[in-house]
């Protein structure tokens, strides 16, 4: 009698779970019409529910049993004693063996819940594959979250931060409904509880220390490459880690690499940042200096994607990171205009600011085409225009450009580059994904035009834009104001002759990682020296060449060549990763050594510098030892020798001195 009433209160418990479940679940209304109709067909069926942890796995199979309850079909688990019988419903928390699978009632349908899509056998085989419905699982989508979070009793007010951090991953919202419930809010999404609790759920078993790193590394970068995985690691192969990364359900292969999924992205960040800060910082530092090393080797087409990864490090920045959640998607492309497509520009302009910066739009048309863009959608309408001028001279025509050539003061052969107009079709300069690739294609711009003295961007509403522009380092320039139409358009400018391209970089890889961001000043202008000076430090640098103490004395080190000079083309070159924070000390050292070498090597690529070379680089640079030395090994007199070795000097320092003087 006592057994018979416990098998009772079990029952109940069970129903009332089941009903508890039922009236929780919210979504999946795809998944479940599927199922439903797999129901009232004829013949197996082997539904193949896959997804990352915590994503509703097992809670949709139980959805799937109340289904097969109502339609009158018996339910077996599949760690149940006995899967036999007519129209069986056989669900199985975790992947089951092929042999046990195959064993089933040939009228079963059959659904599995694994991490993993269906393996390859079955979607290859042609027995299995008539049988196979693979149905990937993804997060709840806005209304969906809002509605569990209401049933569960979050209050409103604490809905959208939720969905921002839980990207609608059911657990996640789960976790934060259970902190709500035990009193423990405002903001749980930010507590190291509920993101422990996710990594444990969302990541599978981590091998070792090295594979937690790869995760952690993963979480910081826009797309993972094998490379690029090394150099976060600071290991010389990462083929195994990669693979390893691969394999787990909350990373998948995208176009330039692996990528993590939003959610697990947002837990292993948030747990990194809070675990370990150094660790964090690290990780950007490398890739900052990855990618500026990656820019200045890259096809065009390329650099623009180098640039928006390299902006992906700035998304958490308290200044800068609301506007980078406008990234752009990969349909929106800057092109240059051609005159069919000016008059719905200009209407766009006209529309904005009216007509009388609508007709300068039309002299630029004529003036400078090829400055003239349009940004369009993957179908190729225009959405947004930007205007990118590179001035040479004051042009009359413009207001802008009057007051950009007076504010900027260029020295001769020096550009100007100017962003006359920018907007979005709809917004005009709010933030927004056009705004945001527009500003990518301004750096790219900024970063290989060659002798580019000064850099312009003109905003309607200066307040919106000033934190951000103080953050790059363009603050506010009064002086290059202008007036059109009744309207005044507040200028921001950088000086790249005080601060050049990779010394911006670095600037700005810096304040990334600091926690005071602003705090970070700009480096120093690099020091002006005379032609006479610059050749006597450039013969100390030599006869000091492997003693690096001695070499951070060197006036050289607060010249362009250290600070941050342009490649030959425009671009950063290899000597831009100076340590990795461009900071006085070893890294200008190595961006001088750098800037020594690349200049030597540009020689060695000369023949008619070619003996110069030798005997310059068997003198100083891999020195022989002696001079005597280093005329044997090149079997020479020494008097030929000694007249090389001049050579060689005063061609070395005629290559540095043109790049510093930027000529």
């Amino acid at each position: 009698m006592e057994r018979t009433r416990l098998e009772a209160v079990s029952i109940r418990f069970a129903d009332q779970v089941a009903a508890a479940r039922r009236q929780d679940f919210v979504g999946r209304t795809a998944e479940l019409a599927g199922f439903g109709r797999l129901l009232g067909a004829d013949g197996g069926a082997l539904v193949w529910v896959h997804g990352p942890g915590g994503v509703g796995k097992t809670s949709l199979l139980h959805q799937f049993a109340g289904l097969a309850e109502q339609a009158g079909r018996p339910v077996r688990w599949l760690d149940d004693a006995a899967v036999e019988g007519e129209r069986l419903v056989v669900l199985s928390d975790g992947e089951p063996a092929t042999e046990v699978l195959a064993a089933l009632p040939a009228d079963a349908v059959v659904a599995v819940a694994s991490r993993s899509e269906p393996p390859l056998r079955y979607r290859t085989d042609p027995g299995w594959r008539s049988m196979l419905h693979p149905m990937p699982l993804a997060n709840l989508g806005p209304d969906e979250s809002r509605q569990l979070l209401a049933r569960r009793h979050v209050p409103e007010a604490a809905h959208a931060d939720a969905l921002a951090f839980t990207h609608g991953h059911p657990l996640a919202l789960a976790l934060i409904a259970d902190v709500h419930a035990q009193g423990r809010g405002p903001t749980p999404a930010a507590g190291p509880e509920v993101v422990a609790t996710l990594l444990t759920a969302l990541v599978d078993a981590v091998p070792g220390p090295s594979h937690r790193m790869a995760l952690d590394a993963v979480s910081q970068v826009a797309a993972t490459t094998e490379p690029l995985l090394a150099e976060l690691l600071e290991v010389p192969d990462a083929h195994e880690l990669f693979d390893w990364l691969r394999g787990l359900s909350v990373i998948s292969a995208g176009t330039h690499g692996l990528v993590p999924h939003d959610l697990a992205r947002e837990a292993l960040a948030r747990d990194l940042r809070w675990r370990h800060p150094q660790l964090h910082a690290a990780i950007h530092r490398r890739a900052g200096a990855y990618y500026r090393r990656q820019f200045g080797r890259a096809a065009p087409d390329d650099q623009r994607r180098i640039l928006l990864d390299f902006a992906f490090l700035h998304r958490e920045s308290p200044v800068i990171g609301a506007f980078l959640q406008h990234s752009p998607d990969g349909e929106l492309r800057v092109v240059t205009a051609d005159p069919p497509r000016w008059p719905q520009l200009r209407a766009m302009i006209e529309r904005h600011e009216g007509a009388e910066s609508a007709e300068i739009f039309d002299h630029w048309c004529r003036q400078s085409p090829e400055g003239v863009h349009a940004v369009v959608d993957g179908q190729g309408t225009a959405v947004g225009l930007v205007v990118l001028l590179t001035l040479y001279a004051a042009d009359p025509a413009d207001p802008a450009a009057l007051a950009a050539w007076r504010c900027a003061a260029p020295a001769p052969g020096e550009a100007v580059s100017l962003v006359r107009y920018w907007l979005d079709a709809e917004v005009y300069q709010d933030p927004s994904p056009v705004q945001a690739l527009v500003s990518i294609n301004s750096v790219r711009h900024y970063l290989t035009t060659p002798h580019l003295g000064y850099a312009l961007i003109y905003q309607s509403d200066p307040d919106l834009w000033a934190a951000m522009c103080e953050y790059v380092d363009f603050p506010r320039a009064p002086d290059a104001d202008f007036t059109v139409g009744g309207r005044r358009y507040a200028g921001f400018g950088h000086d790249w002759r005080v601060t050049p391209r990779l010394a911006w970089l670095n600037l700005l890889a810096t304040r990334e990682t600091a926690e005071e961001p602003m705090a970070v000043e700009p480096p120093a202008a690099p020091t002006t020296m005379d032609r006479g000076a610059f050749a006597a430090a450039v013969r100390e640098a030599l006869r000091e060449w492997n003693r690096p103490d001695r070499l951070a004395a060197s006036p050289l080190l607060a010249t362009r060549l250290a600070v941050g000079a342009p490649g030959e083309d425009g671009a950063p070159g290899e000597s831009g990763a100076p340590g990795e924070g461009g900071a006085p000390g070893e890294g200008r050292v190595e961006a001088l050594r750098a800037a020594f070498e690349q200049a030597a090597a540009t020689m060695a690529d000369a023949p008619r510098d070619r003996s110069a070379y030798r005997a310059l680089h068997h003198t100083y640079l891999q020195p022989a030892g002696t001079q005597q030395a280093a005329a044997d090994l090149l079997r020479l007199p020494m008097s030929t020798f000694r007249r090389h070795l001049a050579a060689g000097v005063e061609r070395l320092t005629e290559i540095l001195w043109q790049r510093e003087s930027g000529r």
